[in-house]
């Protein structure tokens, strides 16, 4: 008989909480510009940590909340997050790293000697990875709120109704567009959250209100999208707010007939963008490693990516960058068409008004 039988399989949850409660403090880090998933893994996190440690511990993140839908959530379920410029610890504090990687430099850590003792996140990396006491990493699961949810159901805490709802809705954002896979314990999260969230709340946030300049991007970016062959690219040189970037990927890799995304818009000083890909029609965060390489810095999963292009950092001036962005779009979608067609030909637009 084996002298294993009997013996309770340690869960990762309870790996993390042994390694945690070597510290007097816990630290929780999302990416900078945290999306739903940021806020509610983190936020997930952080309730486990004082559930089960009953540690001093912050959600923090760099940047702002730009989406329309993301600051309406943040409005109606108030998580603890707090955006701050740099990090600064006391005492033992333990670091965790969520919804992002170490070696990206989209996060607060990127310039800090802080070094994290764990990474939550389900984003596909093509850098080298960095040594970490834990790091679980999961590329197949839809979100990293599935993974920081399994955690609390793990250890038999249960979330509030307001964390239910923002993992749930943080869950639904994360398989939007082409990325539409669950794995089996994605669904049984989703089951598991569904019974606790408000789903008066989660349709609220789903149809948040929107601003005018909002419209006018919308307009302008649909004006200004050109298709060559299966591959769409869509260049806004100037956008009055950074969420409708991922929206017009979104939207685009619905057409009939396009299978790959590029959206860039100029915002502040620097250029943003997001990729959307069909499901077998290319991995999304290679197309952006390919795209910006040497020009910025991106990441993401198979089928939705994004990155950005710090403009001081770059010499040329907008119309060459926005030249070399399509060359380099159409080679790493290794589409040879050199001249686009509009998604609304000019002539449609004055024929209709």
């Amino acid at each position: 008989m084996s002298s294993e039988i009997g013996v309770k399989r340690t869960t990762r949850s309870s790996r993390l909480l042994e390694i945690l409660g070597e510290f007097d403090n816990t630290l929780v880090i999302t990416h900078d510009n945290p999306d739903p998933d940021a806020i509610a893994a983190g936020w997930a996190v952080l309730w486990l940590v004082r559930a089960k440690l009953g540690q001093s511990v912050r959600l923090v993140g760099g940047g702002g909340i730009v989406r329309a839908e993301n600051q309406h959530m943040v409005r109606l379920l108030q998580p603890p997050i707090e955006l701050i410029d740099s990090v600064q610890t006391t005492g033992n504090t333990a670091a965790i790293l969520v919804d992002c990687d170490l070696a990206a430099s989209n996060h607060l850590l990127s310039s800090s000697a802080l070094r994290p003792v764990a990474v939550i996140d389900h984003h596909t990396s093509h850098q080298t990875r960095q040594r970490v006491r834990f790091r679980d990493v999961r590329p197949k699961m839809a979100a990293s709120a599935s993974i920081a949810a399994s955690y609390l159901r793990e250890q038999d805490v249960e979330p509030d109704r307001k964390l239910a709802t923002a993992l749930l809705y943080a869950i639904r954002t994360e398989t939007q567009g082409g990325e539409t896979h669950h794995t089996r314990l994605d669904r049984q999260i989703v089951t598991w959250l569904t019974q606790r969230a408000d789903p008066k709340t989660l349709a609220e946030i789903e149809n948040a209100p929107l601003a005018a300049d909002y419209f006018s991007d919308l307009v302008l970016a649909l004006q200004n999208t050109f298709v060559y062959d299966d591959a769409a690219l869509c260049f806004l040189p100037q956008a009055q707010g950074a969420e409708i970037i991922g929206e017009v990927a979104d939207l685009l890799i619905r057409h009939v007939g396009v299978k790959r995304v590029l959206c860039a818009a100029v915002i502040g000083e620097d250029l943003l963008l997001s990729v959307r890909t069909e499901r077998g029609s290319g991995d999304a965060s290679e197309l952006v490693r390919q795209t910006l390489d040497n020009l910025g810095q991106g990441g993401g999963h198979q089928q939705r990516a994004g990155g950005k292009i710090i403009r001081n950092r770059c010499s040329c001036n907008a119309d060459e960058l926005c030249d070399e962005l399509r060359n380099r779009w159409l080679n790493a979608c290794r589409v040879d068409r050199q001249r686009g067609t509009r998604l609304i030909p000019k002539r449609e637009i004055v024929r209709n008004l």
